[in-house]
């Protein structure tokens, strides 16, 4: 299967599956998608929710947040992954927001990535979300996904993973792609025991179309084999009938 009709065949099923995906992560404001999108890094979405709600309880501005200290901040995210940093990446990030843009959030992507904290990843997810902007922010789920159902070719970073899904997806489905393939990799296409046998998509996953033509292959080769070792016993017990006719023969004959 050619690699456009792989795309054909994802975009219209997701379309039509899941018109309208959301990102798990909880949040009220951009302001507060930002904080959550900073911890989730190397962190799970369940966590991150479990977390925030007192976070966002106690910094329900970016001017309180940046008044406060990475040492209170950590006492709120010490559950989560890499706490330390991530508590002074967003005082540094507040603290930014207030002195050079007006406590918002800023829609640009380069802008973004200014902030302490703040990657392409975390950009794109916040252009895409809050600003409506064509751009798809690649994660582990996102990075694993597009090259096991073949949308992506030798792509071995997560900017050479961007760049073609960028290429060939339609403009208008980028942000949503996002969410499509974060969501159906955390719930079906797992990064150790993928569940292909449920996967509505396994008829034009590259990978589905490889493993199982190496299991039909490996299928047929001990078959092949359990016939030859079947044909060999067989053969043998007839040499032995034939030894022990030959020598009744003889004995008879004596």
């Amino acid at each position: 299967m050619l690699k456009l009709e792989r795309y054909r065949h994802f975009v219209d099923y997701f379309s039509k599956h899941q018109p309208n995906p959301v990102t798990e992560l909880h949040y009220g404001n951009p302001f507060q998608l930002l904080i959550a999108v900073i911890l989730s890094a190397q962190c799970t979405d369940k966590r991150i929710n479990q977390v925030t709600p007192a976070l966002f309880g106690k910094f329900t501005t970016p001017e309180e947040l940046a008044a406060s200290t990475s040492d209170e901040v950590f006492t709120y995210i010490r559950s989560v992954s890499y706490p330390n940093n991530k508590a002074k990446h967003l005082v540094g990030m507040a603290k930014m927001l207030v002195e050079q843009f007006n406590s918002e959030v800023p829609s640009d992507i380069t802008d973004l990535q200014k902030l302490p904290g703040v990657g392409r990843k975390t950009a794109n997810v916040i252009a895409s979300v809050i600003f409506d902007l064509p751009a798809i922010a690649v994660d582990t789920h996102v990075f694993r996904v597009a090259g096991r159902i073949g949308l992506t070719t030798n792509a071995r970073t997560p900017l050479a993973v961007e760049k073609q899904l960028t290429e060939y997806l339609p403009k208008q489905t980028l942000g949503i792609a996002h969410h499509w393939l974060i969501l159906h990799g955390r719930y079906i296409c797992l990064a150790r025991s993928p569940k292909c046998e449920i996967c509505p998509i396994n008829w034009f996953c590259k990978y589905y179309e490889r493993n199982n033509t190496e299991a039909a292959l490996l299928k047929a080769e001990a078959l092949k084999a359990k016939k030859a070792k079947e044909q060999q016993k067989k053969k043998k017990q007839l040499n032995t009938i034939s030894k022990e006719l030959n020598k009744r023969s003889v004995d008879k004959d004596i």
